[in-house]
């Protein structure tokens, strides 16, 4: 049989880390687990022409035959459902009487809305059971795709959580683990899809293994794509000694729960500090928003990590049954509403409120990085000449609060002090700067969406002398 596996163009952002390193496990265990069938196999990305579909068999010789006997279409997020529609129409198009399956997780979650919505013939629910004891088809996926330098492993499937917002334990009901994972290792950086790699039983041999490969430098480094569970790592420090030996880079603490358990989290970034780890480079606090804690309480949380100097990796909560997600970071001027994307509103979250709270985890989180005590686009972008920016990080590193306001405003500089949240005074925007030039001068300050000559020569000539000032005192 020549099998056909499609993963539909998904949109990945440019900048997320998770997604440039992605690769379609399911598929490529699938061609695994075809390939021991004698079936010949053809992976694409996206919806190619016909002329560029060639089945290769398991000694990687091209079949001459290039019609599939099956299409097998893989699918990650519900809101993503629109792009494995397209996928099935268009290969139902192109081969009318072939089958063609959707599996994956917008088709386990959704079973009844995919196989109405995408018209595809058949929907299979949850994990293939003969594939999952397969490996994935490397060689294959970097003969056609590029070589890879890392590879992903499951030490696990399923979880022994039930959070409400994460579909995990519908898709993968039952825990299941392995003890063993020294015999898969093929690159020397690893990531692990595990969905609670902590919850392992087996996870301290497994660590002890990966630690010793490390030692051997047999691997370079890991990651744990989905997080650690915190709690785990509580109840049992020695793991976090274990994961630094194993060599775990950017390790995510998870912080789904309200702001009294700060404690808590307070006490797995310390066991995590005490065996190595930069806290302020080498671990993140992960934590889902536009969610059942409001607003109000998740800026507490955000200022919360400032004073740990920990930086934050969000995430916007979607429904597990919302076939769409318009949201677009570009819109903040003219916001969007719940017809574009979900805004959890029983929580009292709004547009504003999502962007205001993203943006100040972004700001928060350079803040860390550059060692700063405020965050200025004139310090992140190319504003100011280098002399007035390289003035405004050393004033950022090394001052208090009480001596820098002073002479922000005097410099005529937008800032912002992550410990600020809405109502409390802590920052000036932009637009008052702008504001205070057009009383003085009568003059514009923006034309065609930049700042006028005007302005640059006046705020320029204000800032001179007060560094000038500042270098004499």
């Amino acid at each position: 049989m020549n099998i056909l596996l499609i993963e539909p163009d998904y949109p990945k952002a440019c900048k997320s880390k998770n997604h440039n390193k992605f690769m379609p496990i399911g598929l490529l265990k699938l061609a695994t687990y075809h390939r021991k069938m004698n079936d010949s196999i053809c992976l694409l990305k996206g919806n190619v022409p016909k002329e560029q579909i060639h089945f290769e068999n398991s000694n990687g010789t091209i079949s001459k035959n290039t019609q599939p006997d099956m299409v097998l279409i893989t699918s990650y997020f519900t809101y993503w459902s629109n792009h494995v529609k397209r996928s099935v129409s268009y290969y139902k198009k192109m081969f009318p009487k072939v089958k063609v399956i959707v599996g994956g997780i917008y088709a386990s979650l959704m079973p009844e809305h995919c196989k109405k919505y995408t018209k595809c013939d058949e929907v299979h629910v949850g994990i293939h059971a003969e594939a999952e004891k397969c490996k994935p088809a490397m060689r294959y996926f970097e003969k056609h795709f590029g070589e890879k330098d890392y590879q992903i492993i499951h030490t696990s499937r399923g979880c022994i959580r039930r959070c409400e917002f994460c579909g995990v334990y519908r898709i993968e009901p039952s825990f299941t683990y392995k003890n063993s994972i020294k015999n898969e290792i093929i690159k020397r950086k690893i990531i692990f899809y595990d969905n609670n790699l902590l919850a392992n039983p087996e996870i301290e041999s497994l660590l002890t293994e990966l630690a010793f490969l490390k030692h051997k430098q047999k691997i370079l480094w890991c990651e744990a794509q989905s997080g650690i569970d915190g709690r785990i790592l509580e109840n049992n420090p020695e793991l976090a000694y274990l994961l630094k030996r194993a060599g775990f880079k950017d390790i995510r603490i998870s912080w789904d729960g309200p702001l009294g358990e700060k404690n808590h989290i307070k006490r797995q970034i310390d066991i995590l500090k005490r065996v190595g780890y930069n806290i302020h480079r080498d671990v993140f606090i992960f934590m889902i928003y536009n969610w059942e804690i409001p607003f109000e309480e998740m800026e507490k949380k955000r200022i919360k990590c400032w004073e740990w100097k920990i930086q934050i990796s969000d995430c916007r909560y979607r429904p597990l049954n919302q076939t769409y997600d318009r949201y677009s970071g570009q819109k903040f001027r003219t916001g969007q509403t719940g017809k574009d994307y979900h805004i959890h509103r029983t929580s009292g979250w709004t547009d504003q409120k999502i962007r205001t709270f993203r943006k100040h985890i972004r700001r928060q989180n350079i803040c860390i990085r550059l060692k700063i005590n405020f965050y200025s686009n004139s310090i992140e972008r190319s504003f100011l000449n280098n002399y007035v920016r390289d003035f405004l990080i050393d004033i950022a590193q090394h001052q208090p609060k009480e001596k820098l306001i002073p002479v922000l405003n005097s410099l005529k500089i937008p800032y912002w002090f992550p410990e600020n949240y809405d109502g409390n005074g802590q920052y000036v925007s932009e637009k008052k700067i702008f504001r205070e030039f057009e009383s003085v001068t009568n003059k514009s300050a923006i034309i065609r969406n930049g700042r006028s000559s005007s302005f640059k020569i006046w705020r320029n000539k204000i800032q001179r002398s007060v560094i000038t000032n500042l270098i004499k005192s």
